[in-house]
């Protein structure tokens, strides 16, 4: 993965709290509108531009499409969302971003397959 793909990924608000909200673990679409509070269009828009780069993989299960971040990332990737990761404890709206994930995870814990509703 070339440096410059992994940075024209990362030029985007929403992509980065679509990237941190993976960190802990796989979500699927109607988490990710859960937690960032943005329309199903335009979160799936931008997991599509993550996905052809290649900084997220997906699994269809049932209906649902399932995003986590690569099992085996790029040396690069990996410091570069270890940085996002630092960065992100220091900014609220990232903060409140995992703070719903942290409310919302028994709630999609119980749910049908890929914890969606």
């Amino acid at each position: 993965m070339e440096l410059v793909q992994i940075y024209e990924c990362l030029c985007d608000r929403t992509r980065l709290r679509l990237l941190n909200v993976l960190a802990p673990g796989p979500l699927c679409v109607c988490h990710f509108q859960e937690i960032l509070r943005e329309p199903q269009v335009k979160i799936s828009k931008h997991l599509a531009y993550l996905r052809a780069r290649g900084l997220v993989e997906v699994e269809r299960e049932g209906n649902w499409m399932v995003y986590e971040l690569p099992a085996k990332p790029s040396r690069e990737l990996k410091t570069n969302l270890a940085c996002l990761q630092d960065c992100a404890r220091e900014n609220p709206l990232f903060q409140r971003d995992l703070a719903r994930l942290k409310k919302l995870a028994p709630k999609f814990a119980e749910a049908s397959p890929g914890g969606c509703t």
